[in-house]
């Protein structure tokens, strides 16, 4: 359910932007959502449509770009993708690691007529 309190951010942003360029219609919204978010996009696109009625973004499409969960270890300097809830690392199964991906939650850009 958090889904519609960020679709709402999303959508404050994109009108904001595009009323400080002129625009009178947009077209695209480009997400960027990491995997840890647990942001998902279909429900992110159920409530767009719902919330963007009589805006000027009531036509637009919202992509996403989805970024995997990496980690960095500390210890041995490797990197890895991050499996469920084991977060160790794989090479020297040490837990010193540091997220380095997937936490990511931002519009990217948004096209505008």
């Amino acid at each position: 359910m958090h889904e519609l309190g960020i679709t709402q951010n999303v959508l404050d942003i994109a009108l904001e932007h595009a009323k400080n360029f002129n625009a009178n219609k947009i077209v695209k919204i480009n997400l960027v959502v990491g995997e840890m978010t647990g942001v998902v996009d279909e429900c992110v696109r159920f409530y767009f449509d719902f919330i963007s009625k009589d805006t000027i973004a009531s036509e637009a499409t919202v992509s996403f770009q989805n970024v995997p969960a990496k980690a960095h270890c500390h210890h041995c300097d490797a990197t890895f993708a991050l499996n469920g809830l084991d977060y160790r690392c794989p090479s020297c199964q040490g837990g010193d690691i540091e997220v380095i991906a997937g936490r990511e939650l931002y519009v990217e850009s948004i096209e505008v007529d």
